[in-house]
Formats: structure tokens, sequence, C-alpha cells
């Protein structure tokens, strides 16, 4: 009967220590200074904004999707992303990418577009002028 117990309390305790590792292996930040990005060294989520002047690149045969971004305080950092460019990307306000930074280049693993919004309040016109 003892046995029982202890099996059970066993295969809790690894569960609970498995739960943990995974947690905090998942644990990904937001950086919005690139200089933060490129000292850290683990999966962050960067957010800044595509320089269009700089365009984008895709190697069709490689399926590499890359182009430059800068952050707030103006540093520029050079994305690269494993998958077809977004949709939208073009379009886009900001962009939010997942990944690393290693050897000079941010390894994206997700890119996330915001653009601008249809709803925005449009100024209203006064109909006596």
């Amino acid at each position: 009967m003892k046995n029982k117990y202890l099996f059970g309390g066993a295969i809790i305790v690894v569960f609970f220590g498995v739960m943990i590792y995974l947690f905090t292996q998942t644990n990904v930040q937001y950086e919005s200074s690139f200089m933060k990005v490129m000292e850290s060294g683990k999966t962050v989520k960067a957010t800044g904004s595509w320089i269009k002047e700089k365009n984008y690149e895709i190697d069709k045969e490689k399926n590499i999707f890359s182009f430059y971004m800068k952050d707030e305080q103006g540093n520029v950092m050079k994305v690269t992303y494993h998958g077809t460019m977004p949709n939208n990307f073009e379009s886009s306000t900001s962009v939010v990418v997942t990944g690393k930074y290693q050897q000079g280049i941010f390894h994206a693993t997700d890119i996330l577009t915001k653009c601008p919004s249809k709803y925005q309040e449009q100024p209203v016109q006064n109909a006596n002028t």
C-alpha cells in the first residue's frame, strides 16, 4: 500500500519539476532596445519599425526573408526569417519579431506586424461652412 503512495508522489514531483523547467525555458521577454537584445543571447521579442529606405530581400530558393528594422532609440538591426513575408508587411507601422540575436543578425522565428487602423477617428467637417 505504501508503494502506491510513494510511486504516485514521485510522479507528481517529476511532473511539477518538468512544468517548472518548461516555464522557465518559454519565458520570452519584450525588448524595445536593440542594445538589450544584442546583449541578452536569449529568445526575445524585439519591437521596432521596418526601415523602408533599405527595402527587404527575399531568397526564394532558401525561403529566407530579410529586412532592417530600427528601435525607438534609432539603433538598426538586420532581421532574417526562414519563411515567407507576412501579407501586410509593407503597410505595417511597427513590427514585433521573436527570436535570437547571433553573429550580427537577429534570427526571427516569428514576425507580427501592426498596421494602421482603419477605425481611426476622422476629423468632422462643419456643415455650415
